[in-house]
């Protein structure tokens, strides 16, 4: 197996992350699915590349972009003010699960959550994602708390 590498989304990668989170029955069920990058997409990518608390992170093997995830670092009043990040939209390239790429993809999120002060990470994932959540609790991440969403 080819060493994976991280790094920070560019422009470029745009349309294969686009891939990477199409990749996925549950998300393409949800609105706003899109397979190619409409200019709402292209502002949001513009806007969290310049976000200072955002970065998107890409794992690449031979030159290909074969995994990707969010990163939001947040600060906030509660817990004696302490900062956390949160994670989204983690996908790894669907024919190269199995092979630790997630892990070290998470590793990778946990270490920059670290140096930017964060002291605790989190992540929702959807309920329908046994798989996904069996692979979050080997990592050390507990099911604590119950996510709600609404509809704006």
């Amino acid at each position: 197996m080819s060493q994976v590498t991280f790094r920070e989304a560019t422009a470029a990668d745009l349309s294969t992350l686009l891939a990477l989170l199409a990749d996925d029955a549950i998300a393409r069920e949800r609105t706003g699915y899109v397979d190619e990058p409409t200019l709402e997409v292209r502002a949001a990518f513009d806007e969290i590349a310049t976000d200072p608390n955002n970065v998107l992170v890409v794992g690449e093997r031979i030159g290909e972009v074969v995994a990707c995830l969010q990163l939001t670092f947040i600060p906030g009043l509660s817990r004696g003010g302490m900062r956390r990040a949160l994670v989204e939209a983690v996908r790894v390239r669907a024919d190269l699960r199995g092979q630790r790429i997630g892990e070290q993809l998470m590793q990778d999120a946990m270490a920059r959550a670290r140096a930017r002060g964060c002291r605790l990470i989190q992540l929702t994932t959807d309920k329908r994602r046994q798989a996904a959540h069996r692979f979050y609790a080997r990592l050390g991440f507990e099911a604590s708390h119950e996510g709600m969403k609404r509809t704006l």
